[in-house]
């Protein structure tokens, strides 16, 4: 290879000094990190020089305004804990009839179109009971639980098991 001058160049040389350029790179690296520590080293010694100078100078001044300070939060502590408003408790008695059996609301049932087939099912759904555990205590199909069970859910507007159990209850069809 050879360039307009008519000097030959080899891969050889080309090569060296990539390799030559990586090195320099290299050490300009190190040199400036090593540069940077011993600034940082020149830096915290001096501060440590002029902190102990501090200290030693004003040390009646510093020792004072720390207990200005100890004293400045336990004095706003202790104010705001004698002055806090104590909490007034109202104790009112409010006559709740007695707990009688759970009787089911026949005619929310009829009014709803809630069979009593699908009444005990969803009884069962209240209970924590699986579909196939329903299936199980009635001597029916998992099929049919599922049936019945959506046919529950549309007449009393649910989506999920749970809010057909909360709806249950409001309109006093299981306990």
């Amino acid at each position: 290879m050879s360039n307009r001058d008519g000097l030959r160049i080899s891969w050889r040389a080309v090569r060296l000094t990539t390799k030559g350029e990586v090195g320099a790179r290299w050490r300009a690296v190190r040199d400036i990190l090593i540069y940077g520590v011993c600034g940082g080293l020149l830096i915290a010694a001096l501060k440590l020089t002029e902190y102990r100078f501090l200290v030693v100078e004003h040390s009646v001044e510093i020792y004072g305004g720390l207990i200005a300070a100890l004293f400045a939060g336990l004095g706003i502590w202790l104010g705001l804990t004698l002055t806090r408003k104590k909490p007034e408790v109202i104790v009112r008695e409010i006559e709740v009839p007695a707990g009688g059996p759970f009787v089911v609301d026949q005619a929310r049932a009829s009014k709803l179109g809630i069979t009593p087939r699908e009444l005990e099912i969803l009884g069962l759904i209240a209970a924590g009971l699986s579909n196939r555990e329903i299936a199980g205590r009635l001597f029916v199909s998992e099929n049919t639980v599922k049936t019945h069970s959506s046919r529950v859910f549309e007449k009393l507007g649910a989506k999920r098991r749970t809010q057909a159990v909360q709806l249950g209850k409001d309109a006093r069809l299981i306990p």
